[in-house]
């Protein structure tokens, strides 16, 4: 996975935007720095007795405008490091779409296809139970990412009420809808890539309106499904195995029942098999990466024939690759405004969850829709403005949004 590079390429981007804001350079320091790092073993006695040791991560970047907030991930290639960039990617990007959260991230290094169900949710359990004295409702609140689900989130909430003596749904979310989930929240994270996409491509006069998405996950499938229902062919998918690619158009849902009951979109009839390369090379008017970082690097950011890259993955084009990408003209709406809907989308589950008063999930729509269409207006207003990258001015509203507050908030030595 991304590693220590993921973590240089976050402080770059970080220090990019102190420099054009002018932050003081102190400021500046605080905000490279997570506030805490948090490394546990997770012992787990596997279903034939034996006893493994994982090791698990959280990682609380800066709560300056609000509780920690960010994903676990169980990746047997995790890193202290790949979670540090995380973190601080979470916290650009709860500020750049306004939501009052600070950035975390945490997870397990460990590969979970190779547990049972209950050797999951024992791994589930006591990761939780390590973590327990730094997550809370007010305090940091988990939810899921690569490798973990609603379910997943279910038992960790469940680990935590148990140890306090009473339900507490707001610890994360994610959830599943019967225990204070949100309708939505599962599709929210595809809905805001493919709402910002559009908007985009309509900022861009884009007509062609066909799209490729690697990564057939569940940011991937429901960036696609609603990319679709907005007119757009989807050309080809793509998922770890390899991509599938169709001239006439895919139809998502159809190619999600596949994968379900094949393991992977390979083989589905009547498209042609394409790798993952391949499918990042198609002439296509959006390119939306929804799978792991840095897929897009010096090395084959050439090779990208989209007008448009929508990262909804996590850092999914290097900074090499921004600047090559740039110089050829093929915009890139950056992951900290893109993919933000997960979050916005875990924001009203959360309120929803303190007040006790459930939306449908029509409003749940309509309020991510708006969120994430005004911040997407902010953004580009100040790249149009300024005359710069999309990633830049998401990075300098982020930035100042969260030094402002530190800025008021003092330093508490």
């Amino acid at each position: 996975m991304g590693g220590n590079n993921s973590y240089e390429m976050a402080v770059r981007q970080l220090t990019e935007a102190c420099s054009l804001l002018e932050l003081e350079r102190g400021i500046c320091e605080v905000l490279k720095q997570p506030q805490r790092v948090i490394e546990v073993s997770v012992p787990l006695r596997l279903d034939n007795g034996e006893i493994r040791v994982f090791t698990g991560y959280r990682v609380q970047h800066n709560n300056a405008r609000g509780p920690f907030k960010g994903g676990i991930r169980y990746h047997p290639e995790l890193t202290l490091s790949e979670v540090k960039a995380l973190a601080m990617w979470m916290t650009w990007k709860c500020a750049v779409v306004g939501i009052p959260f600070g950035g975390a991230k945490g997870g397990v290094a460990v590969n979970v296809k190779e547990l049972s169900q209950a050797e999951l949710e024992r791994l589930t359990r006591t990761y939780t139970s390590r973590i327990m004295d730094f997550i809370g409702p007010e305090r940091d609140i988990p939810a899921p990412d690569v490798y973990t689900n609603a379910r997943v989130m279910a038992w960790i909430m469940d680990t935590y009420s148990a140890h306090v003596g009473y339900p507490v749904p707001a610890v994360v979310t994610g959830k599943p809808v019967e225990i204070g989930g949100a309708p939505g929240r599962e599709a929210a994270t595809g809905r805001g890539v493919a709402t910002v996409a559009r908007a985009a491509a309509e900022r861009l006069g884009l007509s062609c309106r066909c799209a490729a998405v690697q990564g057939f996950g569940n940011v991937g499938y429901h960036s696609a499904k609603l990319l679709h229902e907005a007119g757009y062919r989807i050309l080809a998918v793509s998922d770890s195995k390899g991509g599938i690619f169709c001239e006439s158009g895919l139809k998502p849902e159809a190619v999600l029942e596949h994968k379900l009951k094949h393991g992977s979109v390979m083989g589905f009839p009547g498209a042609k098999e394409i790798t993952n390369e391949e499918l990042l090379s198609l002439e296509v008017d959006i390119l939306v990466p929804a799978a792991l970082e840095r897929v897009i690097t010096r090395r084959n950011a050439d090779d990208v024939n989209a007008k448009m890259v929508v990262e909804g993955a996590n850092g999914p084009v290097t900074p090499s690759a921004d600047r090559i990408l740039e110089e050829r003209g093929v915009v890139v709406v950056p992951d900290i405004l893109a993919n933000a809907g997960g979050v916005t989308g875990s924001y009203f589950e959360w309120v929803q969850n303190r007040n006790g008063f459930y939306w449908s999930e029509e409003r749940f729509n309509t309020e991510l829709e708006r969120v994430m269409s005004r911040s997407f207006e902010e953004v580009f207003s100040r790249a149009e403005r300024e005359e710069i990258s999309l990633r830049l001015a998401a990075y300098l509203l982020a930035v100042e949004r969260v030094a402002k507050v530190r800025e008021l908030r003092g330093i508490y030595e």
